[in-house]
C-alpha cells in the first residue's frame, strides 16, 4: 500500500488541529462605550438630524474662517491655488466646465456643516467647536450671497436656509429603469462589425489659456466675489494730505493682509480679483485703468463719490451698506482703529 495516502490524511487532521475554531469568539477587544461611540457619531442627515445645539454669526465666522480656512480657500471663500473655491459658480452648471461650489452645486447645508465639522481644517480634524463651525458655516453662506451680514446661522434655523441647487439632483434609478434594457435577451446583435479596430487615440492637449493682464481683468469681474475701490493715478496732483503716523502706517500694513488676496499696492501693483489700490485715497472712485467695476460702483462714481477718509471708513466698516450691490464680498473691518489704521497705510501709495 502506497504510503502517500497515509500522509495526506496525517497533513489533514494536523491542519484541523492547528485552526481556531471559528464557531467561537476570539476573545478579543470590548464593547465600545457609549461615549466612544458619540464621538464616531458626527454624521449628519439633510433632515438636520444630529445637529448639535449652538449658533454662530456671519461676523464671527469671517475670523474664523480668515484664521483656519483662508489658507487654502481663499479669504472670501474664493479659493486659492487649486484648492477648491467655496463660492461663486452661479449658473454655470448647464456650462461644459462648470464650477461647482457650495452656492452653486451642493443641495444640502447639512453637508456643509457635516464636513466642515469632521474633517477641517486640514490636519486639526474637530479641533473646532461647534458654534464657531455654525459661523463658519454662515461665512460660506454670506460669501455666495445666500444670507446677509448680520445673519446669525443657529441649531433652530439651520433647515431654514434654501440652497439653490437642493432640486437639482435625482434618485438614481438607472438599475430598475435602464438596466433590464441592456440584458443578452434584448441585445441587438444585427450589422455586427467582423472585428473591432482603433481608429483614433485620445492625446494630452494643453487646453489651459495663457493668462495676460486683459484675460484676467475680465475673468476678475465675471467671478469675482470680491471689489474694492481705487483711483487711476492722473497727472492732475491729488491733494495734499499730512504725512500719516508711522506707527498707525505699520499697523495698517498689518490688517491690511485681509485684503492682500485681492487687491495689490506698491510698485508694480496690478489689478487682480480686486483693483490695485495705489492712489486710493483723495481720488474719485471707479478709475482704475482696465479693471471692470460694478454697475452699482460706477453709478456711485458718476455720483461724485470720492474716496477720503470718511467715505472709505465707512465702505471698509460695511461694503454692502455703503454700495448697495458691489461685488466685495468682505464683510468688512469691525474695529474703528483698525479702519484708521489701513486707511493710513493705503495713504502712503500715491
Amino acid at each position: 500500500m502506497s504510503k502517500f495516502p497515509k500522509l495526506i490524511a496525517g497533513t489533514a487532521l494536523a491542519t484541523l488541529i492547528a485552526a481556531p475554531t471559528l464557531a467561537e469568539p476570539f476573545g478579543l477587544g470590548r464593547e465600545a462605550l457609549p461615549e466612544e461611540i458619540a464621538a464616531w457619531n458626527l454624521d449628519i442627515a439633510p433632515d438636520g438630524s444630529n445637529l448639535p445645539v449652538g449658533s454662530g454669526s456671519v461676523e464671527d465666522g469671517e475670523m474664523i474662517f480668515s484664521d483656519n480656512c483662508a489658507a487654502c480657500h481663499g479669504e472670501f471663500a474664493e479659493g486659492s491655488g487649486n484648492w477648491p473655491k467655496l463660492a461663486g459658480g452661479d449658473d454655470t452648471l448647464a456650462n461644459e466646465d462648470p464650477l461647482k461650489t457650495v452656492g452653486s452645486y451642493w443641495p444640502y447645508l447639512s453637508t456643509v456643516y457635516d464636513y466642515v465639522r469632521r474633517s477641517m481644517p486640514f490636519g486639526a480634524a474637530q479641533t473646532i467647536s461647534d458654534d464657531d463651525v455654525y459661523a463658519m458655516v454662515a461665512y460660506i453662506l454670506y460669501s455666495n450671497y445666500l444670507v446677509e451680514d448680520d445673519f446669525v446661522l443657529s441649531n433652530e434655523n439651520f433647515m431654514d436656509v434654501e440652497m439653490p441647487n437642493a432640486d437639482g439632483f435625482i434618485v438614481d434609478d438607472r438599475a430598475e429603469t435602464e438596466y433590464p434594457h441592456w440584458t443578452e435577451a434584448n441585445a441587438c446583435y444585427e450589422d455586427c462589425k467582423d472585428d473591432v479596430q482603433i481608429t483614433m487615440r485620445a492625446t494630452v492637449l494643453d487646453v489651459t489659456p495663457e493668462e495676460t493682464e486683459e484675460a484676467s481683468v475680465e475673468e476678475a469681474a465675471d467671478d469675482g466675489t470680491t471689489e474694492m475701490v481705487a483711483a487711476e493715478t492722473t497727472e492732475e496732483a491729488a491733494p495734499e494730505m499730512a504725512a500719516p503716523d508711522p506707527e498707525l502706517v505699520a499697523a495698517g500694513e498689518n490688517v491690511f493682509k485681509k485684503c492682500k488676496a485681492c487687491h495689490k499696492v506698491g510698485e508694480g501693483a496690478k489689478n487682480g480679483t480686486g483693483p490695485m489700490l495705489n492712489g486710493v485715497m483723495g481720488h474719485p472712485a471707479g478709475q482704475v485703468d482696465g479693471f471692470r467695476y460694478s454697475s452699482a460702483l460706477e453709478d456711485a462714481a458718476a455720483g461724485g463719490l470720492v474716496w477720503d477718509e470718511e467715505s472709505l471708513a465707512a465702505f471698509l466698516a460695511k461694503p454692502r451698506d455703503f454700495i448697495k450691490g458691489t461685488k466685495m464680498s468682505f464683510v468688512g473691518l469691525r474695529k474703528d482703529e483698525d479702519i484708521a489704521a489701513v486707511s493710513a497705510y493705503l495713504s502712503t501709495f500715491k
